[in-house]
């Protein structure tokens, strides 16, 4: 049975990429800072029939993304699909003409550095087995700066570079037959009836199946 690891699960999308992955057959591992408080979300899996599992990983903390995937392939086995798609509200924000070195710092650590952290661990093995897939989640201001909101541009300058090296890696790894694609979020989760994790979730079913696209944007 094939594995997906979602690292920065939580709620929205984690819980319904866990919940299509799941149906389809996968073994679901969640990953986040604190895994205690993903027990509600593996019990919801587990009830729907789907094998699923916690686990520790910080995106900001190397070692912790090692160890957390390490426990994932100890106790599932082999990763065949990886999701990155972590977020936190703490993080400082800024306009582009306030953004400094001190505003971007973090979030380099929490959006890149954490993603290339987290790849490393699990693109070895994809490559040496010529199949895997690896999704990462940004908000649409990595595509359209322009049309996002000027406050949060220190996010989405950190996005749009996870987005470029996620394109580009995809450019690397491709013909070994390793997937890589981005899905970007132009939307509040869960404000209207149209924007649902549960209807963007089948986005990520797209890339990894269909394999046509580098990227999905979602409005």
């Amino acid at each position: 049975m094939s594995v997906i690891a979602i690292l920065g699960a939580g709620q929205g999308m984690g819980h319904a990429i866990g919940k299509l992955f799941g149906k389809e057959g996968y073994k679901v591992a969640l990953l986040s800072r604190d895994a205690a408080k993903l027990a509600s979300l593996v019990a919801d899996l587990t009830a729907l029939g789907i094998d699923a599992a916690a686990f520790r990983a910080d995106v900001t903390d190397v070692d912790s993304i090692k160890s957390g995937l390490a426990a994932v392939k100890a106790h599932f086995g082999a990763i065949d699909v990886l999701e990155y798609s972590p977020s936190n509200a703490t993080l400082p924000q800024a306009p582009a003409s306030r953004v400094t070195p001190d505003t971007l710092q973090p979030w380099f650590e929490f959006q890149l550095f954490g993603a290339i952290a987290a790849v490393a661990e699990v693109l070895p093995d994809m490559l040496a087995r010529n199949s895997g897939t690896i999704l990462v989640t940004t908000g649409a201001s990595s595509v359209r700066p322009e049309m996002g909101y000027p406050a949060f541009a220190a996010a989405g300058i950190a996005m749009g570079a996870l987005r470029n090296w996620s394109l580009a890696l995809h450019t690397e790894v491709a013909p070994s037959g390793v997937q890589v694609g981005h899905v970007a979020i132009g939307a509040f989760i869960g404000q209207d009836a149209e924007a649902t994790a549960d209807a963007i979730a089948p986005l990520y079913w797209e890339l990894h199946t269909e394999r046509d696209a580098l990227e999905r944007v979602f409005r």
